[in-house]
């Protein structure tokens, strides 16, 4: 492991990429499916903000989740979920969206199970409209994306990159599933960062392998999944980076801010946010990049490019590793036509001399003498 470590941070191709591309596609399905059936099983705990109905948060230490609950059941609020926070709290959201009642509900709270420290009530419509905007700030972010990386690079990489961020987005959201956590506004400012994230991680590797192609694509002695290599290998030492150094202080939310102060939105915030960390650095090395890398492998001038070399029997094994000082090395064609342009200026020849002048030239005829 560390032998591969200093190798990637001395700009080597050290890790054989598209031998994983294949794993990685079967963990991500699987992910996927995992998340995909959460989703249709056990759904979302919505926060308030998006569902609408009251939340109570009720300091009662010597409470239990029976006692709250055959309380709730004298209002009819027998549906409300009830949750034990930090030891001592307890959480309760019911969808009683009236006022009165739920100002009964809290007096009653008060009296027999311990003083209300957090009452909240939202309405359905401001939650509908809150949900709205939310997708509709997805679906914009996702078009300007594309256009952008479009323009900017090309098409194929657009269809990566957003394939990879929709990747992304999915599994986060399955772990909220899966885990049952709350989806609350800072949930969705986290997701909204993670995307960003992502795109982030995913465009230096497409840059990079843009680069590689510029560089050594016009000697035709390297396959672009060849050449993708390379460029992953090159950045993999960044992302990585960029992962651990954006990971510590997103823990240290988790872990300080959550467990020991016993903030709730710092734990929906700080736990969206590394899982996203996580995923993004893996789709940008694996599932970004493989695809870009089967999409052009279909084009006609990497297909005759792969026909020459697999001709040559040099496509039999696993993927070739381009050294060091050839991927430094400029272009033999930028080269040679430099070369030639740099050269010796040809002479022009000389012109020839006029007849019966005094340059070197053809000596003239002599004339004939006339005759008297």
């Amino acid at each position: 492991m560390i032998a591969v470590l200093r190798g990637l941070y001395a700009g080597e191709t050290v890790i054989d990429f598209p031998r994983w591309w294949r794993v990685a596609a079967l963990a991500s399905g699987i992910a996927l499916l995992l998340s995909l059936g959460s989703f249709g099983l056990r759904g979302l705990e919505l926060g308030i903000d998006f569902a609408g109905g009251t939340s109570y948060e009720v300091a009662a230490p010597d409470a239990s989740v029976s006692d709250a609950r055959s309380l709730l059941s004298r209002f009819g609020a027998d549906g409300a979920r009830i949750q034990v926070v930090d030891g001592d709290m307890i959480r309760i959201r019911s969808d009683i969206d009236d006022p009165a009642r739920a100002a009964e509900i809290r007096d009653a709270l008060s009296t027999e199970l311990g003083p209300v420290e957090t009452f909240e009530q939202v309405g359905p419509t401001w939650g509908d409209e809150v949900t709205d905007k939310a997708v509709r700030a997805l679906v914009v972010f996702f078009i300007v994306v594309a256009l952008y990386i479009s323009v900017r690079l090309e098409w194929k990489m657009a269809a990566g990159a957003l394939a990879a961020v929709a990747h992304d987005i999915v599994v986060s959201v399955g772990v909220y599933s899966l885990l049952g956590v709350e989806v609350t506004p800072a949930t969705v400012i986290a997701f909204l960062t993670i995307m960003g994230y992502s795109l982030y991680d995913t465009i230096v590797v497409y840059d990079k392998v843009r680069e590689m192609t510029g560089r050594l694509g016009a000697t035709e002695r390297y396959t672009y999944t060849e050449l993708m290599n390379l460029a992953l290998n090159r950045v993999a030492m960044r992302s990585i980076n960029t992962s651990v150094t954006s990971a510590l202080p997103v823990l240290s939310l988790l872990m300080v801010g959550s467990v020991a102060l016993g903030a709730t939105a710092l734990r929906e915030f700080a736990l969206a946010l590394l899982v996203g960390i996580i995923v993004g650095s893996y789709s940008s090395l694996f599932l970004a990049a493989a695809m870009v890398a089967r999409l052009k492998e279909g084009e006609q001038r990497w297909v005759q490019i792969r026909s020459k070399l697999a001709g040559r029997g040099l496509l039999d094994g696993p993927t070739r590793t381009i050294r060091r000082d050839e991927a430094s090395a400029p272009d033999s064609r930028s080269s040679e036509s430099s070369g030639r342009s740099k050269g010796p200026a040809r002479r022009r020849p000389a012109p020839a001399a006029r007849p019966g002048g005094s340059g070197s030239g053809t000596p003239p005829r002599p004339r004939k003498k006339r005759r008297n």
